[in-house]
């Protein structure tokens, strides 16, 4: 049988590709014409002139490093919650111990607790232990904050491993260390991808430790590099929107690359 078109669901998908390209067309035209060619033909105009200037301009006003501190930065966030997180995890999931217990309420209590809220607290002890302006005065307060949700969403895909897959193991005298590494980890890759995807994200676009725990130009990260654009004479906008393309492109290869295994961890073990 024939089926009718539905030119409803037609018309409203058409509406909804406008809506959402049409930011999209702004944000790479204004990237590609000069600042003077983008005051006159003004945000939705076609650009007279194509130039890539403006990504090189800004690699060549030290946009550059921060973008390696960036890089540093999530690199070692995502480090230390792939590092900590699963054996926490393990231990919430196997163990019965009250400790363990107590533990697991306590990260969980973290997630009603605001970074907005304890800034001042951590600022003063970043600077009491002598780690302000210091990258690493960012790297730990920001692992700090992805570790409670990492750990609530690992220790959820570790508990759809059925239990008698660990009791087959414990009959071939396989220890807790040999499950973890041989059972836990190959089945929760889906749920590694999703902490690491989310604390990625969290220390790429992360703002308010790099502005309050940060100040000189060495330590500036590229949320906070995006102000050079902004001078007394005003925002040098194509400059500012080819700087925002450039730091969107790593987290786009991120979800790129795990998307699939991304999806696994957020239905559960084995994709399930």
């Amino acid at each position: 049988m024939r089926r009718r078109p539905n030119y409803l669901a037609g018309l409203g998908s058409a509406l909804w590709l406008f809506i959402v390209g049409l930011p999209i067309y702004v944000l790479v035209m204004a990237t590609v014409q000069t600042r003077s060619g983008y005051g006159q033909n003004g945000p939705l105009g076609f650009p007279d002139d194509f130039t890539l200037s403006n990504f090189s301009d800004v690699f060549s006003g030290g946009f550059g490093h921060y973008y390696l501190n960036t890089v540093i930065v999530t690199a070692s966030v995502v480090g230390i919650v792939l590092l900590l997180v699963p054996p926490l995890a393990y231990a919430i999931v196997r163990s019965r111990n009250k400790v363990i217990s107590a533990v697991f309420r306590l990260f969980l209590l973290g997630l009603a607790v605001p970074a907005q809220a304890v800034i001042i607290p951590v600022f003063y002890v970043i600077s009491t232990v002598g780690l302000y302006d210091n990258l690493i005065g960012v790297i730990l307060p920001t692992a700090a904050f992805a570790l409670p949700v990492s750990t609530l969403v690992l220790s959820g895909v570790m508990r759809d491993i059925t239990p008698e897959l660990f009791e087959a193991m414990a009959v071939d005298g396989a220890t807790p260390r040999r499950m973890f590494f041989q059972l836990v980890l190959p089945l929760s890759k889906g749920g590694l991808s999703t902490i690491a995807v989310f604390s990625a994200l969290q220390a790429w676009n992360g703002f308010l430790f790099p502005l309050i725990l940060t100040q000189s130009n060495s330590t500036k990260l590229i949320t906070m590099g995006l102000y050079d654009f902004q001078t007394q004479y005003g925002i040098n906008i194509p400059g500012l929107l080819a700087a925002v393309i450039l730091s969107m492109v790593p987290i786009l290869l991120v979800y790129l690359f795990a998307r699939r295994a991304l999806v696994q961890g957020l239905m559960g073990a084995g994709g399930k």
